[in-house]
């Protein structure tokens, strides 16, 4: 069986499927991404069933008013990893029981949360974004045994446009401001080594229906991704603001400036993000980030006909 013939009457596999690809999600984060227009005791049988057959499991988090949080076990990642959409992907590090899910929840939650504000956001504009679009801890090789790991490669295709430039790629990383702000900046400098080793990308349309792309776009996971979003949480607004001063600061240093002209690199906080959705004009261009525009937004014509 593959996820591109799930139906409704199959949606416990895309459930099963949704916490390999995701991590960790509340029972309220899995209703939003897999059924939010049906009720949701459907989704409780839904992981009550996959509990019962071993495929997840779940912890109780006390500081979150004990709101259960799943995760795939060892045998679920090894079920769904015969599915051919997910074969060629496993997680940089994955949930190995439950104290490594309690350990991470915080982290891996806020992940769920920002994917969740853009299927919401895609689903309110009619465009293309499904669940399993949104793909974790794609490890991106840069050499001598170091590597950059997005917290999400995003797939998203834009109703409104039209041809190539209709499929914006995307690598979104999440800060909760556990890493200083100068920490947060460095990356930029390994996002900026990564971008020219990565190879050419085909941009062919996905098919209208189904749930994760056709092989020859599933081989996309190490292309080039067009756009770098920065989502800042767990902090205020005076700590916000920190973080995208070096951001910005860091965006000045001559190494980065070929990087910078090509990618566009934007930051928003989780709070902003949330209640108005991605596609409002809330995210900060690092170099000019006085300004707010929306994330699809271009700074500057691509260098290469119309792909962004």
């Amino acid at each position: 069986m593959t996820l591109a013939h799930v139906d409704a009457g199959e949606s416990n596999w895309l459930t099963l499927a949704v916490l390999v690809q995701y991590r960790m999600a509340t029972t309220q984060q899995m209703h939003r991404v897999i059924a939010p227009q049906a009720r949701i005791e459907q989704t409780r049988r839904r992981l009550a069933t996959l509990r019962d057959e071993g495929l997840i499991d779940r912890v109780l988090l006390p500081q979150a008013g004990r709101s259960r949080v799943w995760f795939a076990t060892r045998y679920g990642r090894r079920v769904a990893s015969q599915w051919s959409e997910l074969r060629e992907w496993q997680p940089a590090q994955p949930v190995a029981d439950r104290t490594a899910a309690t350990r991470r929840a915080g982290h891996a939650l806020a992940v769920t949360e920002t994917a969740i504000a853009f299927l919401n956001d895609a689903r309110r504009r009619g465009d293309e974004f499904r669940p399993l679009d949104w793909i974790r801890d794609v490890r991106h090789p840069l050499g001598r045994s170091k590597a950059v790991i997005p917290h999400a490669l995003m797939y998203y295709r834009n109703a409104s446009a039209d041809g190539a430039d209709s499929l914006l790629r995307a690598f979104v990383d999440v800060d909760r401001a556990t890493l200083g702000p100068q920490r947060l900046a460095a990356k930029l400098t390994a996002y900026a080594r990564l971008h020219p080793c990565m190879p050419a990308a085909l941009e062919s349309p996905r098919p209208a229906t189904g749930h994760e792309p056709p092989p020859h776009e599933r081989r996309q996971r190490h292309a080039p991704f067009r756009r770098l979003l920065f989502v800042l949480d767990n902090t205020g607004p005076t700590g916000i603001e920190t973080r995208i001063d070096a951001l910005h600061a860091a965006s000045r240093g001559p190494a980065l400036a070929g990087f910078l002209h090509t990618v566009p690199v934007l930051a928003a906080s989780l709070a902003d993000l949330l209640p108005h959705g991605p596609s409002a004009p809330i995210w900060r261009p690092i170099q000019n980030p006085d300004r707010k525009v929306d994330w699809m937004h271009t700074p500057r014509p691509p260098a290469r006909g119309k792909q962004r």
